[in-house]
């Protein structure tokens, strides 16, 4: 199981989750308590070792400020919130693209027929917020998904839910922000060691 630890604000909290195991590491570029500049993101980024990667979020973001931030960070996966329509995602070419879908019920997977990322992030709806909610949403709908294409778990996810959810959803990675914070942008070593020890555990 591939893991992701997003919300990603400082260097200290970079190296604890590789150490311990972090396939991929989430750097948000959109108004949020975990927000940070491209010059946090890419000091950040430079001083992670290979096979790490590094994941640029954005919120209904123009294409060309996208690649200039992820040139300049040197990211080559973006992770997409908002209202962009399939066409968007052609602007983004020689990326890979993880298209983030809010579900609340069933019929809120039926859009992502029209999308082709690289992979879909399924996240708990919440009116107003498009992430980091720590709400989760009912996983046998995330089950469904997989006939659109791969698909990432993500929402409320927690050291001592996530065995639970792979186990229901057998998704492609698993995503967590909140559930392993202190508080917001701070990272617990402790949360993320075990969560990532529950998620990879076989």
């Amino acid at each position: 199981m591939r893991v992701k630890i997003c919300g990603i604000t400082n260097s200290e909290d970079a190296r604890s989750a590789v150490e311990l195991g972090a396939d991929a590491l989430g750097f948000v570029f959109a108004k949020s308590p975990r927000q940070v500049t491209k010059e946090q993101a890419r000091d950040i980024i430079k001083n992670l070792p290979p096979f790490v990667t590094s994941v640029g979020v954005f919120v209904d973001e123009k294409a060309d400020v996208i690649k200039e931030i992820c040139n300049f960070c040197g990211i080559h996966t973006v992770q997409l919130h908002g209202n962009g329509q399939p066409a968007y995602l052609n602007e983004l070419e020689g990326y890979k693209i993880i298209k983030v879908f809010r579900i609340k019920e069933e019929d809120d997977l039926k859009p992502l027929a029209n999308y082709k990322p690289h992979a879909f992030l399924l996240d708990s709806y919440v009116k107003g917020v498009m992430g980091g909610t720590g709400m989760t949403f009912n996983w046998e709908i995330a089950r469904q998904a997989h006939k659109y294409g791969t698909i990432i778990l993500s929402g409320g996810l927690t050291p001592e839910n996530v065995r639970k959810a792979i186990r229901v959803v057998t998704p492609y990675a698993v995503d967590v922000s909140s559930g392993v914070e202190s508080l917001p942008g701070k990272k617990d070593k402790l949360l993320v060691k075990r969560f990532i020890a529950n998620a990879k555990e076989r």
